[in-house]
Formats: C-alpha cells, structure tokens, sequence
C-alpha cells in the first residue's frame, strides 16, 4: 500500500515496542492550545460556593459534559461521587482548560463529606493545585485560599496539630491587614443584594464602588459582579465607569469581563471604546474575552478589525484570532482562511491554522489538508495544520493514509505517522501496521513501530511479534 519494498527491519526498535506494548505503555500527552476560556470561573469563585449552578466556560472542550456531571453531582449533594468525577477528569484530561481547577473542586466536594481522612486529602489537593496551577482561576480569586483556612480550621478542631499550626499563622501573619470578621460581615451582606431588585440594591453597590480604602478592593470585587446580575440600565454605566476610574488592576479586569454578561449595543460600544482606547493590555485582553461572548453581530465585526491591525501589540491579535475560532459561523471561517493569506506573521500564521481547525467542519478538514500539501509553505506551518486537523478528527485517517503516499517530505512524512498515532481509530492502527511492515526507510519505519508500542490495540502484540519472526 505504502511501498513495493520493505525495508529490513530494525529488531530492536520491534522488540522495544512490543515491551511497551506489554506494559500497557504511557499515553502521549497530547498538545493544545492555552485556551484562556476560564474567566467563568469567577461566578463559582467569588463566594457563591452552595449556589446551584453548573457553569462551564470551555464547552468545545472534550470533558466538558464530563465537568457538567461532576457539578451536577456536587449540587445535589452527591460529595464523594462529585470528587470521583472531578478526579476522573483531571487523570483522563490532564491538558483540558478545566483540569487546573479540578483539584479546589475535588477538595471541596471532599470538605463537605466532613470525614478527617476527605479533609486532609482536600489538602493535599490545594498544594498540588498551588504548586503545579499557581496560575488557576480559584486561586487567583483567593477562593482555592479561603477553602485552605476552612478545612485548617475544621482539622484544627479535631486535633490535627499541623493544621493548627497554620491557622494560628495566618491569624498572626499580617497584623495590618483589614479585621477579617468585618470583612466577612460586609460580604455577607453584599451577597444579600441579590435578592433585592436593581432599583434599591444599585444605591448600595455604586456607594462601595466609589469607596477607596484599601479594606474596599475585596468589596469592590464582589459589587463588580453582583451589579453584572441586574441586568439594569444603570450596570453598563456603573461597570463602565469602574473600567475606567477604579485604581485596583483587578476589579478593573473584573468589570471588563461582566461587561460581557449585559446584554444590548450599548455594551458592545462601551467595549469597543475600551479595546480602542485603552493602553492597558490586560484590560483589552478582558475586552477581547467579552465581546467574543458577546451575541451581537457586531462584537464579531470589532473583533476582526481588530486581527487585522498592524498597530496593535502582536499577542493581543493573535487573542482577537483564538477567540474568532471560537465563534461558529461560515462567516468567521471564511474570513479567518481568507486574513491567511494577508498576514506575514508565521506566528499569526499558526493562531488561524489553530482557529480555523476549531470549526469543525468539512470545509475546515479541506482548507487544512491543503495548507499540508502546500509545498511553498514553510514546513512548521505545514506539520501545524496536518496536526490540528488530526486532533480536531476533521481528516478521515483514510486521507491521511493517502497523505503519505503522497509526499516525499521527510518531516511531513514523520507528522502523518505522529498525527496517525494520535488517532483512536483502528484504521489508523491498520495504517500505522501497514507503514511498519512496508516502508523502505529505516527511519521511518522505525518510528511507525515506536508509536504502535504505545498503542493498547491488542492486535499490535501479534503485529510487533510477527515481524520480529521475520527477521
């Protein structure tokens, strides 16, 4: 099928493979863009831990129904059944955009069985989650922290000496720190707001938003998002204006993003002002964020021009693109392969291959086919879009068979084996076992039979074994 001619084998690379085989070997990791989808995390962060919700933010991402049905459970009480799940997921999925906040959530769902044994692995799971995911979006919130003192607290109580020991230094750490029942006191009652209608809570959340002490910043976050929730005209307003005058980073980061969450063309202008006029490149980073979850047609519109603006930093078009593939539509297919062809940036070149392979589509799998077999293409670009389109399944592993017969490229004709071994189909066993057994360069050869070892498919063992008798 592949070549006439089969190439001597090399025995050792068969019998390295048939170990790994054996052993069951190690799944590769399998590479994926840094979706920075997580910002809706911040609803489940920001202190409404009971509430019943299941909000996700990464719903294109393959254990997305999976992190639904572990929410789901964690609402209806089901604790020990939510932590498995949680669990599952991050084993299962350890590049998925949800992982890094799987531990705080399998602590928390630990946390509420009460058992000793559940609320020394609860932290046991928030060290690792600081360690490895210092970055994720509970502890940035400070939610991942505040579940820390919780659990230390409930230990604390029932003997556990090193969990006394911490909360003693935290109690002794900042003696000028604002006094923590008050704080508590005031959120409390900051959360009682959301039950009250717009026109008597507004008032009260724009008083707290024009406080300016430094006991304020955590207040200020809450009625950022509290005011996000009543949908009045006063929240655009309100929420634009902290954009603009509030002098902490992150209630300015934070009001960007609800923005997102108010609905109407007025928001979608008071976004665009802020991309355009603002020289903060975090906030128009939010900016971007928001008005990609915005429904308006044109928030899609902002956003494009955006991409194609040689004036604005590089990664902040490169965030305008990521956030196009993000937004289904022919519309926003064609534009992204048609701006392609208009950028220089082999950088920006990559964001649209990754975008594009985000539809899904059949029109997607063809466009990237053809980036693959463009030999004018710079090679890296090539083996980017061959890999996308295998890992989004978007090129039937029959095509990618056919691929290699194909070309001639070295470097592309090891990209088909890798993207072949990434596949879960038995064809692209079948495919992989054909290269084996009949291509004429050693090299390669011996790559389609590393990448069989790591297959679990019980027909390889026979495979790896029938051509070691050969030899």
């Amino acid at each position: 099928m592949y070549r006439n001619v089969r190439a001597t084998l090399s025995l050792g690379a068969v019998v390295c493979a048939l170990a790994a085989t054996a052993a069951h070997g190690q799944e590769m990791g399998r590479a994926s863009e840094d979706v920075v989808a997580a910002e809706m995390a911040r609803f489940d962060a920001i202190g409404l831990m009971d509430a019943p919700v299941t909000t996700s933010w990464a719903s294109e991402d393959p254990p997305d129904s999976l992190y639904r049905l572990a929410r789901q459970e964690l609402n209806r009480g089901n604790y020990r059944r939510a932590g498995q799940l949680f669990r599952q997921l991050r084993t299962q999925y350890q590049n998925s955009a949800y992982t890094a906040e799987t531990y705080y959530w399998e602590a928390f769902a630990l946390y509420r069985t009460g058992e000793v044994e559940d609320l020394r692995e609860g932290i046991r799971l928030l060290d690792s989650q600081s360690r490895r995911y210092p970055n994720a979006e509970t502890r940035r919130s400070g939610a991942a922290e505040e579940l820390r003192v919780q659990i230390d607290g409930f230990l604390a109580q029932r003997g556990d000496a090193a969990a006394a020991e911490s909360v003693t230094e935290r109690a002794l750490g900042d003696q000028n720190a604002c006094p923590e029942e008050e704080d508590d006191v005031r959120v409390m009652a900051l959360n009682a707001l959301l039950n009250m209608d717009a026109e008597r809570a507004m008032p009260i959340l724009q008083s707290v938003l024009e406080r300016r002490d430094a006991c304020s910043v955590r207040l200020r976050r809450k009625a950022v998002w509290l005011i996000s929730q009543k949908r009045s005209d006063q929240s655009r307003t309100a929420l634009l204006d902290v954009v603009r005058n509030d002098p902490d980073r992150e209630v300015r980061e934070q009001a960007v993003f609800w923005l997102s969450q108010v609905r109407g063309e007025e928001t979608v202008a008071a976004l665009d002002s802020i991309l355009m006029e603002s020289t903060d490149e975090a906030i128009q980073e939010k900016a971007i964020f928001a008005l990609s979850n915005h429904r308006s047609a044109r928030a899609g519109d902002i956003i494009r021009r955006y991409a194609e603006r040689t004036d604005v930093p590089v990664n902040l078009r490169e965030k305008a693109i990521f956030w196009l593939g993000q937004r289904r539509g022919e519309e926003n297919q064609e534009y992204l392969r048609e701006l392609y062809t208009r950028v220089g940036s082999e950088t920006l070149k990559e964001k649209i291959i990754f975008a594009v392979s985000q539809q899904r589509s059949d029109a997607a799998g063809q466009w990237l086919l053809e980036i693959a077999l463009d030999a004018g293409e710079p090679v890296q670009l090539r083996k980017s879009a061959l890999f996308w389109a295998g890992q989004q399944r978007i090129i039937p592993v029959g095509d990618l068979g056919r691929l290699y017969e194909t070309i001639s490229d070295r470097e592309m004709q090891e990209q088909v084996i890798f993207v072949l071994s990434q596949r879960k189909e038995s064809e692209a066993v079948d495919a992989l076992m054909e290269i084996a057994r009949t291509e004429q360069e050693p090299a390669l050869q011996k790559k389609a039979i590393f990448w069989l070892g790591q297959s679990k498919d019980p027909r390889v063992p026979e495979f790896l074994l029938d051509l070691i008798n050969r030899n």
